[in-house]
């Protein structure tokens, strides 16, 4: 398998975090972390070769104080920010609206440097700062669950997503929690790096064994890294129907589509066929309950909807490359095992 981008160019990637009174800390730690050890991955193979320069600028102009009253040395500020190709927008702890108000000079940034079509990963009410700017304007986006109704009030141009944990509108992806950030920072690491660095990756920061990205189920209510939003419509559709008798002839009536442009439309947007896609979003849901009940292989199965177990454990195998015991057995030991 071939786990190189071939249009992933070998030159520096320049990621700015911002940082701001209130922030939440592993909404800045966790993509910063992720990132540096995709980039020590890489290096592995190509010794002196970093792609990655971290840039983390402060809006106060001081070091970054945390909520938790802890805090991030900052030696850069935001004037000093020549370039970037990956801007962190982290998330606040208690109301956004007065913290966005104190920056109007970091909202004129924004809407000068987008101008230049960087990658903005907003985490949680990091997002009001981009609806503040207007960035959002006409496009999907997500917040903290917390927020939806000051969120939808205050910025009524927005076209908030309540039901997702991530949207992607052009470069500019949302995140509705400090979890759902990993995952999009998985995404971006495959695109710059590899497939192959964003498994290694992802084995690290998370205790699943592997995460599909481009199909991304991610726990994010069917939401993919794409645009097409009937498709996104039907993919929701899917997760919520996993487990019944689906005909992909009858799915493409619900959505007055024809089967021809429902399989090409479902292609180009997320990689796989509408069967495929179903099939993974089945073998997730069984990798969960493998994972976390005691329920028997064959009602493993059932549940997932596949009635017949025998042809389940075969997909299971030629898919995942394990048995559904055998992957049990695994994963749990992976969760469980203490390094004493």
């Amino acid at each position: 398998m071939n786990t190189t981008n071939p249009d992933i160019k070998n030159e520096p990637i320049y990621v700015t975090l911002i940082g701001y009174k209130k922030v939440l800390g592993t909404s800045i730690t966790i993509p910063m972390e992720m990132l540096n050890a995709a980039d020590l991955i890489a290096r592995i193979n190509h010794p002196k070769t970093s792609k990655l320069k971290l840039q983390i600028a402060s809006l106060d102009e001081t070091n970054i104080q945390l909520n938790a009253g802890l805090e991030i040395l900052c030696k850069n500020k935001l004037k000093d920010i020549a370039r970037s190709d990956i801007i962190i927008l982290p998330a606040m702890w208690g109301s956004p609206r007065g913290v966005i108000k104190k920056y109007p000079e970091f909202l004129e940034w924004l809407c000068k440097i987008s101008l230049n079509d960087p990658i903005i990963c907003a985490v949680g009410t990091g997002s009001f700062f981009l609806a503040e700017a207007g960035l959002l304007d006409h496009k999907i986006a997500t917040t903290h669950w917390y927020y939806f109704n000051q969120f939808e009030k205050l910025y009524p141009k927005v076209q908030l997503k309540r039901e997702r944990f991530i949207t992607k509108s052009g470069n500019i992806y949302c995140t509705g929690s400090v979890n759902s950030v990993r995952d999009v920072m998985l995404h971006i690491i495959e695109q710059h790096y590899s497939e192959q660095v964003a498994n290694q990756v992802s084995s690290h920061f998370t205790h699943e064994l592997k995460l599909s990205y481009e199909s991304s189920f991610l726990n994010i209510a069917g939401q993919n890294f794409h645009d097409d939003e009937v498709i996104i419509d039907i993919q929701e559709w899917m997760h919520q129907h996993f487990n019944a008798d689906i005909n992909m002839l009858e799915v493409s009536k619900i959505f007055e589509l024809s089967q021809r442009s429902l399989n090409r439309r479902f292609k180009l947007a997320t990689g796989l066929s509408p069967v495929q896609y179903l099939q993974e979003i089945r073998l997730e849901k069984a990798k969960e309950l493998l994972k976390t009940s005691n329920l028997a292989i064959a009602e493993v199965a059932y549940t997932v909807g596949y009635p017949d177990s025998a042809y389940f454990s075969v997909l299971f195998k030629r898919i995942v490359s394990l048995s559904p015991g055998e992957y049990r057995r695994l994963v749990r030991k992976k969760i469980f095992k203490l390094d004493l």
